[in-house]
């Protein structure tokens, strides 16, 4: 495995970097139909071209570069979806001082080296610079890869509730959290 990571980048998406996000968004559906990753996402539903759009219209689409090539992308924002209402959260706190990272993709080419756990961490910096102290993630209970990354990073799962996630149906969306 080769952990040394050029310098990394993690910037705010522009327009610009949609083709390169669309790609990642692409080789991690072929990586999952092929049988070489279990994520629970479909091509053509989630995540998409409007998972972009929408991100780019908020502003809260996410790059991580390294030597020139944008190798990962995320949205970190603090909208929490429906499953998290009525969800056994650990932490009683007030949406404003709740962040929440989603669609954490990393090029599956530029896989095992640590590249996730970078953004994991600027995600945590970027929480603590706008005021949030409570992390709040979702996986699909199928990705196991997710899950224990995320647990060794001290996100703890409360639990699992069943749900239609942006569009896919049947999922048991595994909710996490951490405070800082």
């Amino acid at each position: 495995m080769d952990t040394n990571i050029s310098r990394i980048i993690i910037r705010k998406a522009t327009q610009k970097d949609s083709v390169a996000v669309q790609r990642i968004y692409d080789n991690i559906h072929t990586e999952e139909e092929n049988g070489r990753a279990t994520i629970g996402w479909i091509r053509g539903i989630y995540p998409d071209a409007r998972t972009i759009k929408d991100a780019l219209e908020r502003q809260d689409l996410f790059v991580a570069e390294t030597d020139g090539k944008i190798i990962g992308t995320v949205i970190f924002n603090q909208l929490q979806v429906d499953s998290y209402k009525d969800a056994p959260w650990q932490y009683d706190a007030l949406d404003s001082e709740i962040m929440v990272m989603h669609t954490l993709v990393i090029d599956p080419s530029e896989k095992g080296r640590g590249l996730g756990k970078e953004v994991a961490k600027f995600y945590e910096q970027y929480a603590l610079d706008n005021g949030c102290h409570y992390l709040r993630i979702d996986t699909n209970e199928k990705n196991s890869t997710a899950r224990s990354f995320y647990k060794k990073l001290g996100y703890k799962e409360i639990g699992i509730k069943g749900c239609t996630f942006n569009g896919i149906k049947g999922v048991n969306l595994v909710l996490l959290e951490k405070k800082i």
